[in-house]
């Protein structure tokens, strides 16, 4: 009988899908040959999950979760993909989501998130493939984020919830600040509610991508150009323009939404004055599901055309 090394049980587990105890025990069973266990695992239903590897995932769930202790607060969004809404509705699926964002206050990064265990004693990744091979849709953990603050809030907001701390579009936003803490908190949150609507590409202006400034800037010059104005308005005219682009993507010079005659950046101020202490916001993260994972659309008439001999 073949030796069972670890390098065996990852090849099969690469290939069959399955969790990694049971690629074990497959090869076990057939004298560690890779092919015999392959089959083995397909007659017990446990290698369901590589035949659903290619499919795309864009639905599922973003969890949040949060923790406050004695090093400080700290709080995650994670989003586990799946490829159908109907998934979102599942318990396993939910209680799953919120099981890796609780890990995922300890641990950072994807593969290191999937390499962990949760609460319960699972590792993250055989949780997900276990749920592929229970539910039979392909599923993914596609990213994790995580903030923390010393002193002062890490505050949550789920957007379209399936359940507490489940739903389409996750936030998070820092606040630092020695102030009353339950204030920060309740402010925090609403800015990650104006988060959830507005969409911001930054925190400041001194994030956001430069090439995406310089591009505007050449927009609007060539725009100002064709008008036929002198340069020296030309310029102005940009200077106004990319002054009203910040406005409308930097967070922090957003009009809140919820008292429009204020900015996000005037708010935060506000709010250092009514706790005596000065506050920062130190970042945001906002995850919307399936963003930027390419949907595939079914053509049904295309299908039947094809098959029929007429396309």
């Amino acid at each position: 009988m073949a030796e069972i090394t670890a390098a065996l049980v990852k090849e099969l587990r690469e290939k069959s899908g399955a969790g990694m105890m049971d690629c074990k025990k497959a090869l076990q069973e057939n004298g560690g040959d890779i092919d015999a266990a392959i089959d083995w695992l397909r007659t017990k239903g446990l290698s369901k999950a590589a035949k659903k590897s290619d499919r795309a995932a864009a639905e599922g769930l973003v969890a949040a979760a949060t923790r406050k202790d004695g090093a400080g607060m700290t709080g995650v969004v994670v989003e586990l993909n799946a490829e159908t809404d109907f998934v979102a509705r599942n318990e396993l699926f939910q209680s799953a989501a919120k099981d890796i964002a609780q890990v995922a206050l300890d641990v950072e990064g994807v593969d290191a998130i999937s390499a962990a265990k949760t609460a319960k004693g699972e590792v993250v990744s055989d949780v997900v493939t276990n749920l592929i091979a229970t539910i039979g849709e392909n599923m993914m953990l596609r990213r994790a984020s995580r903030l923390s603050v010393a002193q002062g809030a890490v505050a949550s907001y789920i957007h379209a919830a399936a359940a507490p701390d489940l739903g389409r579009i996750g936030v998070l936003v820092a606040l630092e600040g020695a102030g009353d803490q339950a204030k920060l908190q309740e402010v925090g949150r609403k800015i990650a509610m104006h988060v959830a609507a507005t969409n911001p590409l930054s925190l400041s202006t001194d994030d956001l991508d430069p090439e995406a400034v310089e591009r505007e800037k050449a927009i609007f010059t060539e725009q100002a150009l064709a008008s036929g104005k002198p340069a020296g308005v030309v310029e102005k005219m940009v200077e106004g323009r990319i002054r009203k682009f910040f406005e409308e993507v930097v967070l922090l010079k957003q009009a809140f939404v919820m008292n429009p005659d204020q900015t996000v950046e005037q708010l935060i101020a506000e709010l250092a004055k009514e706790t005596g202490s000065p506050v920062t916001m130190t970042g945001f993260v906002r995850f919307g599901l399936g963003d930027g994972v390419e949907k595939k659309t079914d053509d049904f008439a295309a299908d039947v055309a094809q098959l029929s001999g007429q396309a």
